[in-house]
């Protein structure tokens, strides 16, 4: 994903006083996987649907691309 989305959940994860991990066992996946997601190196049909999820628990408006 962009480095905007990473930006983005970094910040909103910061606000909330909420980890990385914590978003990664809500989601459902490994806090490594998350990473790959945030970082761009997942963009899959399923990676994309975690970040819709992702910008859904976080409040994120959806990246324009």
């Amino acid at each position: 994903m962009s480095e905007e989305l990473g930006m983005k959940v970094r910040s909103e994860l910061f606000k909330r006083k909420m980890s990385q991990k914590q978003l990664a066992d809500m989601l459902g996946i490994s806090n490594a996987y998350l990473s790959d997601i945030i970082h761009g190196r997942k963009t899959g049909p399923k990676a994309q649907e975690h970040i819709k999820h992702i910008q859904k628990i976080l409040s994120i408006q959806p990246i324009k691309s």
